[in-house]
């Protein structure tokens, strides 16, 4: 390996280290829904975004606060000697994608039927210190 090559995969692992992921896959609620409590939490510090998660009246934003948890418990990890309070953690990322979809019948009238699509999504975490 080159020294540039070298030098360049060593500011990438410094980088990364920075950064932990969580990701919740095939979440059964729709990602409009989803999308409207991860656009509150973009970009806000974890403190402030655990609390707003918390009061918030939405299904999703359980999901999203165990998510988040999550994630931060994954920084933890990485970074064993830091204090969490002392880091400054941000929202750096969230995302939310279109999962599978399972698709059902409803009866309808005069024997038709009727095409119910249950949605699901995954949401995809991420959080830094702030830059």
């Amino acid at each position: 390996m080159g020294a540039r090559k070298r030098e360049s995969a060593e500011a990438l692992k410094t980088a990364k280290k920075a950064l932990a992921i969580a990701k919740l896959n095939d979440c059964p609620t729709s990602p409009r829904k989803m999308r409207l409590v991860a656009d509150q939490i973009r970009g806000i510090e974890v403190e402030k975004a655990l609390a707003i998660l918390k009061f918030s009246p939405k299904e999703a934003s359980i999901r999203l606060e165990k998510l988040l948890l999550s994630a931060i418990a994954n920084w933890q990890a990485k970074n064993e000697g830091s204090n969490l309070e002392e880091a400054g953690l941000i929202v750096r990322e969230v995302s939310v994608d279109s999962g599978r979809m399972l698709k059902r019948i409803q009866a309808a009238p005069q024997g038709r039927a009727h095409r119910v699509r249950k949605r699901s999504n995954h949401v995809t975490l991420i959080v830094g210190i702030k830059s």
